[in-house]
């Protein structure tokens, strides 16, 4: 099972959002955001004394999302990838390329991650998602950012940056200040917590005539206030 897990610093500031999984007792991935997280984690094991190594693995994910996805995803694994829940992951593999397969993704209509294990396959896996979903019109595109802005995902570097702590990115549930091993940051969220913000990232919906396209800033209005 994967874990949504936003990483902070000394100062309690967001500095990814990483989905974390186990896939052995002594081996866990960090499948992180826009940001670089190899050479802070490296710090804090070495800071810490650790007995751990700390690399990048080799595993472009390849995502397949959308209302089809099941579909397409079934066709190539099997109907058992339907069953799999929301976060979890197995490890597989498809005409002999070893896959971990995801149900995740930057979309919440649904789909599903490939998290590629062989680098030398990856124009025949890219060849199978295609042809499985050429029946169902299938395109190759970067991730939607309209999707995910109106599903309420975060993105880290756009909704939320460097400077900015999780109480005031909505992830406030998501930090355990109550649990008794130290982890980087729990003194200053404590405070943050304490103290309050006085800054939040929320979500709204525009009326009036669809937008096609915007260009230039455009003040939100309170009433007669710029907000």
């Amino acid at each position: 099972q994967g874990k949504y897990v936003p990483l902070g610093d000394y100062r309690g500031k967001l500095i990814n959002d990483p989905v974390l999984r186990k896939l052995a007792d002594d081996c866990f991935w960090l499948s992180i955001a826009d940001s670089d997280i190899l050479l802070w984690a490296q710090a804090i094991a070495a800071e810490r004394g650790l007995h751990v190594q700390v690399t990048e693995p080799d595993a472009s994910p390849l995502a397949v999302q959308g209302p089809r996805a099941d579909d397409v995803v079934a066709g190539l694994f099997g109907d058992w990838v339907r069953q799999l829940k929301y976060f979890w992951f197995r490890e597989t593999e498809l005409d002999g390329i070893p896959i971990l397969l995801a149900r995740s993704g930057w979309s919440k209509q649904g789909g599903f991650e490939l998290y590629l294990r062989d680098a030398r396959r990856g124009a025949d896996l890219y060849g199978r998602v295609k042809e499985a979903g050429a029946p169902y019109g299938i395109v190759s595109s970067a991730p939607s950012d309209i999707e995910r802005v109106e599903s309420g995902l975060l993105s880290y570097g756009a909704d939320a940056r460097h400077g900015v702590n999780p109480f005031e990115a909505g992830l406030g549930a998501l930090v355990h200040l109550d649990r008794p091993d130290d982890f980087v940051g729990k003194a200053a969220l404590g405070k943050i917590r304490q103290t309050g913000v006085r800054r939040r990232r929320v979500g709204y919906v525009i009326g009036g005539e669809r937008i096609q396209g915007i260009s230039d800033w455009r003040d939100v209005f309170l009433g007669a206030e710029v907000v």
